[in-house]
């Protein structure tokens, strides 16, 4: 089971776990559906896939610690901390940290990281059921690395909550960004309707590039849910496996994740195929928080913002501009139709502003054991927040929208 402390009460222990097939799943979901910001990545059907397929386990270099708090046999706080041997598949690049370490001849790795493996979605990090409790997961998680003597821990893409946790831990913010489409309020009868909003090159080039790929003899269909037949999931891993392969890298995911997730997480799952002449050629997988609006609304009577998540994609031909179709302009069109808020389109990518998804601000957390790389991290850290501050003042001036 691992090791258990106190978190400084009496009413409370720490319990930490190296696989979440231990962890009580129920209990797990309804701690994560009480957080903004609960996102399909941190339900324990997830996570657990990720364990069982192989993706994210110690031969990958993810080895298991969910760190848990509990009163009294219920679970009252819980993270998904993984110790790594590297820093690929997180999307907050270190690598020049852990070299400043080897040249100074420190080890920087096996460090801890609070994630979720391979997925750059903002959301909650450490499950709480009070701002109290999340306090006190985050200062045993600190505890627990330093004990152990691991250089450091990282929360990746956490929300306010978290971060005002961390802060009182003494952990420093680190600022990225990413591109999100907003919805209007009361929201966009169509595509067309949301053309209208867009300035006028923006919204011509928007068009060109629709009328490229219906020229090409490309039309789509989409499928969600228990829709999504086992054919179809078997060609997206098809299209997703070979995108990664053109850039001479193994995927993250197996098909055996994918598996797990038609199986235990379907109505999660929004899968777009484009087919030119009756033959399907590409695919994009979004993800949306259906379970987390399922649960909100029967447990506490409220409406929780719905929210698409950009994914995968693949293509086994290409036509121009079928990348921007299959991956913005299908699941916006399916947004506005859904009721859908916002749809985040995945880390990085300038391209996206062009198409009316804007820059927004991520942040992580970061505590290193050694006192001096701490100091510099520092300064780095504020030097870097800076630049990343102006750089979205930069973009924002660039907004694809009508001025006014």
């Amino acid at each position: 089971m691992g090791n258990t402390q106190s978190p400084g009460s009496f009413d409370y222990v720490i319990r930490i776990t190296d696989s979440p097939l231990l962890v009580d799943a129920a209990q797990w979901d309804a701690l994560l559906f009480r957080q903004a910001n609960a996102t399909p990545f941190m339900q324990h059907a997830y996570l657990a896939a990720l364990h069982t397929s192989g993706c994210a386990t110690p031969s990958t270099g993810w080895s298991p610690h969910f760190v848990l708090l509990e009163q009294q046999g219920q679970l009252a706080g819980a993270c998904a901390l993984y110790l790594k041997t590297h820093s690929r598949g997180e999307y907050v690049f270190d690598q020049g940290w852990a070299r400043a370490y080897a040249e100074h001849g420190l080890a920087y790795y096996p460090k801890a990281v609070i994630a979720v493996p391979f997925t750059p979605v903002p959301g909650a990090r450490l499950l709480a059921r009070t701002a109290h409790e999340r306090a006190l997961l985050v200062q045993a998680v600190v505890h627990w690395c330093e004990s152990v003597g691991l250089s450091g821990v990282h929360c990746l893409f956490a929300n306010n909550d978290d971060l005002q946790a961390c802060d009182s831990a003494g952990m420093m913010p680190r600022h990225a960004v990413q591109f999100h489409w907003q919805n209007s309020v009361p929201g966009y009868t169509d595509f067309d309707e949301f053309l209208t909003s867009l300035a006028q090159e923006k919204r011509k080039k928007i068009r060109q590039e629709r009328r490229k790929v219906h020229e090409a003899g490309v039309r789509f269909r989409h499928a969600q849910g228990r829709n999504i037949s086992v054919s179809d999931w078997d060609f997206f891993y098809q299209c997703y496996e070979r995108t990664y392969q053109e850039h001479g890298n193994a995927p993250y995911l197996n098909r055996a994740f994918f598996a797990d997730m038609a199986a235990h997480m379907p109505d999660d799952w929004l899968l777009f195929t484009a087919e030119r002449y009756g033959q399907p050629i590409a695919t994009s997988l979004i993800a949306v928080n259906a379970s987390a609006i399922r649960a909100r609304g029967l447990n506490h009577h409220e409406t929780f913002e719905r929210v698409a998540y950009g994914r995968y994609w693949g293509a086994l031909e290409r036509v121009d501009c079928l990348h921007f179709e299959a991956c913005y302009y299908q699941p916006l069109a399916w947004c506005m139709a859904n009721g859908y808020s916002r749809f985040e389109g995945g880390a990085q990518g300038e391209h996206k502003l062009a198409r009316a998804l804007l820059p927004i601000q991520t942040t992580s957390t970061h505590w290193l054991a050694h006192r001096g790389f701490a100091g510099a991290v520092q300064d780095f850290l504020n030097a870097e927040g800076q630049d990343v501050a102006q750089y979205v003042a930069e973009l924002q001036h660039h907004s694809p929208f009508k001025s006014g």
